[in-house]
């Protein structure tokens, strides 16, 4: 497939995200079932020391791909399975050597910047985040809420997770189109990490305007749904609210992807989803 490097304006931001919800809302037990069936298979795989860890960070590219996979099918009218997770290897041999690479290399990509933000803060981030849970009553269940106050407000904690969250959105930039770009394209590793970082480079605008109504998203919905749990009595059960409300918006992000690629690299994204299925040529 030829694919065309596109500009866009940054108004098509807010297209992505409504695409992604709208696709979501066409097919919503499959795609959270599909998100389900990750953290499921990532959890059994944390059990691993060290190395489920690195499969799980491995993994994370095949999984926005198998999304984008998933978001194509719903608009083709088909119910996507789990063998999604599988598709971006079965193309040819070339391909699927491509993806694994790109997966290992992110894995060591993202502990490369976990180690560096570690030397930058000088491990502060660590300290605070101990120092919270000793103060929440780890091993003796005796909460301290002062102790938790204070460590929560502790300037290193914020600058420590800001810096990581930095961190790995700049590594996020040149892996965020590649595994499409290996598996619609046909481009090489180093080449879909170049032809990557120009796509999002070239509209940082939207991807900008996206980010920020995702974060604005996800805290509207986190005040909305605890403001309505405070005021009905079910304080205690927010936690198992905020839960099925994170995976919902986790997986219309997962499935707004779809949609930045084709913006970026194809056709376009559409400016309202269209009632017939759309094919990439």
């Amino acid at each position: 497939m030829i694919l065309h490097l596109q500009t866009v304006p940054p108004r098509n931001g807010l297209l992505w995200v409504r695409h992604g919800l709208k696709v979501l809302r066409r097919k919503p037990i499959a795609l959270i079932g599909l998100f389900a069936v990750f953290l499921l298979v990532s959890s059994l795989l944390q059990l691993v020391p060290l190395l489920g860890q690195l499969v799980v960070l491995a993994a994370l590219p095949l999984v926005s791909l198998s999304f984008m996979l998933a978001s194509h099918q719903v608009l083709q009218s088909h119910t996507p399975t789990a063998a999604v997770f599988a598709q971006p290897l079965q193309l040819t041999k070339e391909r699927r050597r491509d993806q694994l690479i790109l997966g290992l290399l992110y894995a060591l990509s993202t502990i490369a910047v976990m180690f560096l933000a570690h030397w930058l803060d000088g491990g502060a981030l660590v300290r605070a985040v101990e120092q919270v849970a000793a103060a929440g009553g780890a091993g003796t269940g005796k909460p301290d809420p002062k102790a938790i106050e204070a460590t929560i407000a502790d300037p290193s904690l914020t600058t420590g997770i800001g810096l990581r969250l930095l961190l790995t959105g700049l590594i996020s930039i040149p892996f965020w189109h590649a595994p499409a770009l290996i598996h619609w394209g046909g481009q090489g590793v180093m080449q879909a990490l170049f032809s990557s970082t120009l796509g999002v480079w070239r509209n940082k605008g939207a991807f900008a305007l996206s980010g920020l109504v995702w974060v604005g998203l996800t805290f509207g919905a986190t005040m909305a749904l605890t403001i309505v749990g405070m005021l009905l009595g079910l304080a205690n059960l927010l936690p198992f609210l905020l839960v099925p409300l994170a995976m919902i918006l986790t997986t219309a992000f997962y499935c707004s992807l779809y949609f930045t690629f084709i913006d970026c690299f194809m056709f376009g994204a559409p400016k309202d989803l269209p009632e017939t299925p759309i094919t990439p040529v």
